[in-house]
């Protein structure tokens, strides 16, 4: 209980949940879970609904996927869900930013990787003063 009430980064608080069920109209999930809302007033200076994501989880940005992305900086003015954005042979999935996390690319010879540094290559030649 106390989680929701104060720990607004792993997930919406209770004050939020409370705004977002008052003003907010959901348009949709994405794959990750991630909520997806816009405001049922004009409330925007330049009369725009306003457009947010409540996390599912951690709150990072880079899990809002692209087409996502799109609709909530309003370039996109249907949501995926209405108009999915076509899909390219050459298109990987999106993946969030993993820095910091367990899953994240360790290079070889990183000290975080496991295992052991590869040996020299022997084309290295130590400079000498003269």
């Amino acid at each position: 209980m106390l989680n929701k009430i104060f720990a607004w980064w792993n997930g919406a608080t209770i004050g939020t949940l409370f705004t977002v069920a008052r003003r907010g109209q959901l348009v949709g999930t994405d794959e990750f879970g991630n909520r997806y809302y816009q405001s049922r007033d004009h409330v925007s200076y330049d009369g725009r609904q306003r457009r947010w994501v409540i996390y599912d989880g951690y709150a990072d940005a880079s899990k809002v996927p692209p087409e996502w992305q799109g609709w909530m900086r309003y370039t996109y003015d249907e949501t995926p869900v209405e108009k999915p954005l076509p899909r390219r042979s050459w298109e990987k999935d999106h993946l969030p930013n993993l820095t910091g996390t367990p899953m994240a690319w360790r290079p070889q010879g990183s000290l975080l990787n496991e295992g052991k540094r590869p040996a020299a290559t022997g084309d290295y030649q130590a400079w000498s003063p003269e």
